[in-house]
């Protein structure tokens, strides 16, 4: 597809995604109010049992438009992070990913709050099972149940008309302050791409994983001044946008 085919709505330059990890409990008591407040819908990719514990703020966030995401059921990683030691994906199969991790979640998802999850967050962007000659990628299991899959760690933006939909780059917003947030958004807008920042905790300071209540506001009055181009959105409508014109360009990378 020539890029040059690619456009965002309404003459907006570029895209934006804000996305936030786990369902952790500073999301719905910090994050969420503040994004009510400017009426911008965000990602969530809450754990099923941080929705399970905190089940009406989660509703209230589905209730106000936000996206709610999969994470997957148990958030395996690899062992290398003492955390994952006893869920590690080294000793994982994909039919154990996809079976329990994707559509597990998915089904606890579903009987808690109501909706059918469309995009996933790789749990700490890794992508692969096994080890060594015998890793294989759930990249095309994702492919399979999403419409997209985000990752996390990210160094840039995403190109709308090259992108693989299911490796979504992601660009970390925790402890990232407003001239951070202002160069990727510039970076992004001089491409024409699609940004996608990810966090976790949020609060008033920059502590670890955690993204500043004031870069979010920043984020939030940037993407609300008509001159500065910014179309901001959930990852699901975003990828769908994506899809839908790449559709219409007769282009098969979707």
């Amino acid at each position: 597809m020539n890029p040059t085919q690619f456009s965002w709505p309404a003459g907006k330059r570029m895209a934006l995604s804000l996305s936030f990890d786990d369902g952790r409990e500073s999301q719905w008591r910090h994050a969420l109010p503040l994004l009510d407040a400017h009426g911008v819908h965000a990602t969530f990719y809450p754990m099923p049992a941080a929705v399970r514990e905190h089940l009406e703020p989660w509703c209230a966030a589905v209730a106000a438009g936000h996206e709610i995401g999969n994470h997957s059921a148990t958030h395996p990683c690899s062992g290398n992070f003492r955390f994952s030691r006893h869920n590690a994906l080294e000793d994982m199969s994909l039919e154990q990913v996809e079976q329990g991790e994707l559509l597990g979640a998915n089904r606890q998802l579903e009987e808690l709050l109501g909706v059918h999850p469309r995009t996933f967050a790789y749990p700490c962007g890794q992508t692969t099972v096994g080890r060594g000659e015998s890793v294989r990628s759930y990249v095309p299991a994702v492919a399979r149940h999403f419409l997209a899959g985000r990752l996390f760690f990210s160094e840039m933006h995403n190109d709308p008309a090259y992108c693989d939909l299911h490796q979504l780059y992601a660009v970390t917003m925790d402890n990232t302050d407003a001239a951070g947030v202002d160069a990727l958004l510039d970076a992004a807008r001089a491409e024409g791409g699609w940004l996608i920042l990810a966090g976790h905790d949020a609060g008033p300071q920059g502590a670890r994983q955690t993204t500043i209540l004031e870069t979010l506001e920043h984020l939030c009055r940037m993407a609300a001044e008509p001159e500065n181009g910014i179309w901001l959105d959930t990852v699901e409508h975003i990828a769908e946008h994506v899809r839908n014109n790449r559709c219409a360009h007769g282009d098969a990378r979707i």
